[in-house]
């Protein structure tokens, strides 16, 4: 036991940041506090630099601000009205030179940065409001009601499970002597029912190049996913979700097939697909999700359970991986120039696990918990891994361009070749006749079947009474002689060296009065014994009695030799060998 978790422990350890990383830059004190989704790396300049652009939480309340980082150098900051929820670029246009535009979400509004000055801000469509709200609020403004009326029906509204507007909500929660002013205040004011954006992806519309115009995706509060139009800020399409998302993760094109995986505040992940309005069920978690990245045709998902899971579209599962720690933070890392497609994990451990499929194949060790991460072009370096932490550090690493990940697990298991599938051949028509001869003779095939295992079983009791009847098996079945024999025959002829060896399988008992003697045909062989007395056999030990055997036949033919150990005044043999002996060489006379 200890050997085996010192050798985990070694591997481990050899799976380290050992060489696979350089540290470019680390400011503790950068002041970003931000998470994954509101990190993108692009090259908005069109120069061929990529540049660090990070939505910045701010203290929760104030400063929030978009920022944008040139190397390790802050070039530009705006500031953000409300806290941001993602950040993407996309091309919107056609024109040169080909800048990306930088769209933020932030409550209720999508705000589009051109050339890093504000462009767009795009509203989401006004929600339903419910009738009766909107008849206690009219009215309060007719003075038909006073303010402690509309405060009870309001909770009792949402007692039943309305769904309120801000403005009530912000009612609710008021002093009894703050009502009467709230009220007057907004009264005159058209009732209006805003819901917020909670994810955030991209889209590309009809060409799959890098630098195509893209549709941006939506995830918002109201359980309903949205697609923009890139040029006139339109909603090309809406469909519906029974829960909140949280997390986007989209692929295809719009105008040929596109898919959608969707990760839900419900604990499920739905998929939406073009043509359809509402999403498919997919998976149900055990746990919550807290990050969910597409490698390939399969989804990995980090839950608050500590577990890394992964699926195929369909729902099936194809792993799970118990973690050390709680995840803070998810990154897929598509290295194209090598070929390495893996999946970041950020724990509260201080470290980051890569796994390439479910096997850890490197680990780095942070100064601080990590919130955020990206991978991709930052600079002219292709792999750059950018790291924000809690404290509200940040980290720049660089992949060499010698590093090598292993395709082995870090910890103990069995081999990766375990888990490559079986090249399982397509059915021929044959298969097919014999599938359907079976379907349609299933009961006389059984029947057939049975049969033939019953007279099989019959024959192999007769055999093995006839055995003991005869003692014809070289261990005998008598409790009071167990004895075990065998035999072998050493030579090449004519002249044979024949060891026969006994033994008594007995605890305590020893042997008395046996004797060996054989059965042959005295045409083809001549024993120089025939007749072997057996001392007394001492249980455990294996005594060896040997003679020889005179071929007598030059005409190339074999026979058996029967070998019988009998207790003296008695007939039946306790125990019997059959020897087939060897062909014997033709004697040379020189």
């Amino acid at each position: 036991m200890t050997s085996q978790s010192t050798t985990s422990k070694d591997s481990i350890d050899a799976t380290r940041d050992d060489g696979k990383w350089l540290s470019a830059f680390y400011d503790p004190v950068a002041s970003l506090y931000t998470f994954s989704q509101c990190i993108t790396l692009s090259d908005i300049n069109a120069d061929g630099d990529n540049k660090l652009i990070i939505a910045d939480l701010g203290t929760g309340s104030y400063q929030m601000k978009l920022k944008v980082y040139k190397g390790t150098n802050l070039v530009s900051e705006n500031t953000l009205i409300d806290l941001p929820t993602g950040v993407a670029t996309f091309y919107m246009d056609q024109n040169e030179p080909r800048t990306p535009a930088v769209a933020v979400a932030s409550g209720p509004y999508m705000y589009v940065y051109k050339n890093l000055r504000p462009y767009f801000k795009f509203t989401l469509p006004s929600l339903e409001i419910n009738p009766l709200e909107q008849d206690v609020w009219n009215q309060v403004r007719d003075e038909r009601i006073d303010v402690g009326v509309l405060r009870e029906m309001l909770e009792g509204m949402r007692a039943e499970g309305t769904s309120l507007t801000v403005r009530s909500l912000r009612f609710i929660q008021l002093q009894a002597e703050d009502l009467e002013a709230f009220a007057n205040q907004y009264k005159h004011t058209p009732l209006k029912k805003q819901t917020v954006i909670t994810s955030l992806g991209t889209m590309k519309k009809s060409l799959a190049e890098e630098d195509a115009i893209s549709c941006l995706v939506l995830g918002t509060e109201s359980k309903q996913v949205y697609i923009l139009d890139p040029e006139a800020f339109t909603v090309l399409s809406t469909m519906n979700l029974p829960s909140v998302p949280v997390f986007l993760n989209v692929s295809g094109l719009y105008d040929v097939e596109f898919r959608i995986i969707v990760a839900c505040r419900n604990g499920n992940i739905y998929m939406l697909k073009r043509g359809t309005k509402n999403a498919r069920s997919c998976i149900e978690l055990n746990s919550q999700p807290v990050g969910l990245e597409r490698m390939g045709k399969n989804i990995v998902v980090g839950c608050m359970d500590e577990t890394l899971q992964c699926y195929t579209t369909k729902g099936k599962k194809l792993w799970t991986i118990k973690l050390p720690a709680s995840i803070t933070s998810m990154e897929n890392v598509d290295h194209k120039s090598k070929g390495f497609k893996a999946v970041m994990v950020a724990l509260s451990n201080c470290e980051v696990h890569i796994y390439k499929d479910k096997y850890l194949v490197n680990i780095i060790k942070t100064e601080d918990i990590v919130t955020g991460m990206k991978f991709g072009r930052f600079g002219r370096e292709d792999a750059s891994l950018i790291m924000t932490t809690k404290g509200g550090g940040l980290i720049v690493k660089i992949l060499k361009r010698t590093a090598v990940f292993e395709e082995k697990d870090a910890t103990a298991g069995p081999p990766v070749s375990q888990n490559i599938k079986l090249n399982v051949p397509k059915k021929t028509k044959l298969f097919v006749d014999q599938t359907m001869r079976e379907r349609e003779h299933c009961v006389s095939m059984h029947r057939m079947f049975q049969h033939d295992l019953y007279r099989l079983r019959l024959d192999a009791a007769r055999s093995y009474v006839k055995a003991l009847e005869t003692s014809m098996n070289p261990v005998s079945t008598n409790t009071t002689e167990p004895l075990k024999l065998s035999a072998q025959v050493q030579g090449i002829g004519p002249t044979f060296k024949l060891t026969v060896n006994l033994q008594n399988t007995s605890i305590s008992t020893a042997s008395f009065n046996l004797l060996i003697t054989f059965q042959f045909d005295d045409r083809l062989y001549n024993i120089h014994k025939t007749y072997i007395p057996v001392p007394m056999l001492v249980p455990g030990l294996s005594y060896a009695f040997e003679t020889f055997v005179d071929c007598l036949s030059d005409k190339g033919i074999s026979d058996t030799i029967k070998v019988f150990v009998l207790r003296q005044g008695r007939s039946v043999p306790i125990i019997t060998a059959m020897i087939s002996m060897p062909v014997s060489e033709t004697m040379v006379v020189v």
